[in-house]
């Protein structure tokens, strides 16, 4: 494949998933709003990978007054069969550099 193609320049290393936990990771207390600023996507598109972290148990959230501040849950798996074997706390350690 040719990597002047448009296919070629649209995958990158990490979904948007990671990247939304690394910021979280970085910074429990961290607004939506400025997870999207730092991902570049949307603040109801990091809503959405929250809500899913939170449902596949990577993540925990307890609200303090207007402010959110989010666990990360280290000891869990990856999910894919193919990413078997380290923790999310692994992969945070490599990604947090």
């Amino acid at each position: 494949m040719d990597d002047d193609t448009p296919l070629a320049r649209q995958w990158t290393f990490l979904t948007n998933h990671a990247r939304v936990l690394v910021q979280i990771a970085r910074d429990p207390g961290i607004r939506v709003r400025d997870v999207a600023a730092r991902c570049l996507l949307t603040e109801r598109a990091v809503q959405r990978i929250i809500a899913d972290l939170e449902a596949a148990g990577y993540l925990s959230h307890q609200r303090n007054g207007r402010t959110n501040h989010y666990t990360v849950i280290d000891g869990k798996q990856l999910r894919h069969p193919a990413d078997a074997g380290p923790t999310l706390a692994e992969l945070l350690t490599v990604l947090l550099r």
